[in-house]
């Protein structure tokens, strides 16, 4: 086609403001690039950090303070226990069973009943000789041997004292290394513990110390030196006593508080972010009423300007700035208007008397052949240059805002009919103008349109189509109406597309001129569809052909009567 055609979101020519073919009104403060949602997210996110922080060192200061208060218990159980160990009489040839009877071992689970105890001898095993053994070794597999030692000792010399027999306490060789090398001669261990009157498994810490424990309830001898008794009581023996509590309830503890944590941070973070919402929303208001005042200004509406919001911050100076950048583009474009206009009216005159002084001289006198020819391209190019300067005053008019539209009740079918059998007489050589669709009433300026849809075939018959198809249909749920011109012309390369609504923009220049195409018939169409609130925009596929859709809406239409419809 000889003159330019729009992809379906054309933009809005120069001057022209803001089109019906742009998109819906988005909604502002849902969508998730809106400044308010983002400041939004990014408090939320700081409080709900700050106190995830706050509660994280909550917890670890109070599992800290929990587990210092059960290591101190643990120690005084030692205590305790160990200056009760002579009186368990361990060393005796009797047996457990027997020892139970004399009340000794369940005295020992009376007073220690939250606690697991179990103790081990190693009657032949010399700490310091052990440690200089150990740090002489040099291969694991003679540490292993060493501690191996040890440990045929301890399963030897083991006595549990409230943990269950069944599953006695024992240490790994890594642990066992750490105890014997313990400057303290204590380490904190973890175990799964089976409770002894019940499979219950509960998670246990327990305290490890290797010390020397006295086993012996009382003296084995009793020497005389003279007047002097001294009684003889054998030496304390190296041992290994474990001393365990329950670490069920602390885990239960920090549990519950990591859950009441968890709510409160939530709910916490779900008010900031409410508040944060709300709170970001009046302070960005003024910032929205300035966009949404800006959005409505456009080539013709731009003696308009921003509210400048009183608040004197960054935001009224942005509103300050946008009016003086919107008072230098209404003094361009008007100056722009102005020699369009006056440019247009000033040409009309001398072109007027080229064009009859050249029809003068083809009428009255008798000039030859080649004398014609000239004549007759002078008027012919003068007409051409009438029809710019007519498309280019009638632009200037919509551009000032002035382009004036008398609206009345269309019928779709009837129009397009009575717009084809107008354009008959241009469908020569085979070219043929077909009507379709139904009949849809609605409302706009008849004359105005009819401009828009002569343009339209005019261009497709003048690209070459056979067949040009004025389709009319019901869109949006009967809220709209789309009136659609079809060809099978060449098509439009993709290249173009983007341009085509473009002012004295063609894609094939020099047939364009041939046909007596400016460029500008697009540039008006645009003009007459944005007046009535619509859209227009073309698709095309080169080799099928091109469609140009014009899409308005049906407007106030009286409700009429099958007599009313001629």
């Amino acid at each position: 086609m000889t003159t330019g055609r729009s992809p379906s979101s054309p933009s809005a020519s120069p001057g022209q403001g803001t089109s019906a073919q742009d998109p819906a009104p988005r909604r502002w403060l849902l969508r998730p690039s809106s400044l308010q949602l983002r400041l939004t997210l990014l408090y939320a996110a700081l409080l709900a950090l700050m106190l995830a922080s706050v509660y994280g060192a909550a917890l670890v200061l109070m599992r800290s303070s929990l587990i210092t208060g059960l290591d101190e218990g643990m120690r005084n159980t030692y205590s305790q226990f160990s200056e009760l160990v002579a009186q368990l009489a361990l060393d005796s040839p009797t047996t457990e069973q027997e020892r139970d009877k004399e009340g000794v071992l369940p005295r020992a689970r009376t007073l220690f009943p939250n606690d697991a105890i179990q103790i081990e001898k190693l009657p032949f095993v010399d700490h310091d000789r052990l440690l200089t053994r150990l740090s002489d070794a040099q291969k694991p597999a003679q540490q292993r041997q060493e501690l191996q030692v040890v440990r045929s000792q301890l399963t030897k010399y083991r006595y549990p004292v409230t943990v269950n027999r069944a599953s006695p306490l024992e240490l790994s060789d890594a642990e066992l290394l750490d105890l014997i090398e313990s400057p303290t001669g204590r380490i904190f261990i973890a175990r799964q513990i089976r409770e002894p009157y019940s499979d219950k498994t509960v998670p246990y810490r327990i305290l490890v110390t290797l010390a020397e424990v006295q086993y012996a309830p009382r003296p084995l001898a009793s020497l005389r030196d003279g007047d002097v008794t001294v009684d003889f009581m054998p030496p304390p023996v190296l041992s290994i006593i474990y001393v365990g509590r329950s670490v069920a309830g602390i885990e239960d503890t920090l549990g519950r508080l990591q859950r009441v944590f968890a709510i409160v941070m939530l709910f916490g973070a779900l008010l900031a972010g409410t508040l944060a919402y709300v709170l970001a929303g009046r302070a960005l208001r003024p910032l929205q009423e300035v966009r949404q005042a800006a959005e409505r200004i456009g080539g013709q509406t731009l003696t308009e300007r921003v509210p400048e919001p009183q608040t004197g911050d960054e935001v009224q100076a942005l509103a300050r700035s946008l009016n003086a950048m919107l008072g230098r583009l209404e003094a361009s474009f008007e100056a722009q208007r102005r020699f369009t206009s006056d440019a247009s009216h000033e040409l009309r005159t001398p072109v007027t008397a080229i064009s009859g002084h050249a029809s003068y001289l083809l009428r009255r006198t008798n000039p030859g052949g080649q004398e014609r020819e000239s004549l007759n391209i002078i008027r012919s190019e003068s007409e051409r240059l009438t029809n710019l300067i007519t498309s280019l005053l009638q632009l200037a008019r919509s551009d000032s805002g002035a382009l004036t539209l008398n609206p009345a009740p269309i019928f779709s079918r009837l129009f397009l009919d009575d717009v084809s059998r107008e354009l008959a007489p241009l469908a020569t050589g085979g070219s043929e103008l077909r009507v379709s669709g139904p009949d849809i009433p609605f409302e706009g300026d008849p004359d105005r349109l009819r401009q828009v849809i002569i343009n339209l075939v005019g261009n497709a018959l003048k690209a070459g189509a056979k067949t040009v198809t004025l389709e009319s249909s019901s869109q949006e749920e009967g809220r709209e109406v789309r009136l659609s011109v079809r060809d099978d012309g060449p098509g439009i390369p993709a290249e173009h597309l983007s341009r085509l609504f473009d002012r004295f923009y063609r894609v094939e220049d020099s047939r364009s001129r041939d046909q007596g195409g400016a460029g500008l018939g697009l540039s008006i169409a645009h003009s007459i569809v944005d007046a009535h609130g619509g859209r227009i925009w073309l698709e095309s596929e080169v080799g099928r052909g091109t469609v140009a859709h014009v899409q308005l809406l049906v407007g106030d239409v009286p409700v009429l009567d099958e007599d009313d419809v001629p």
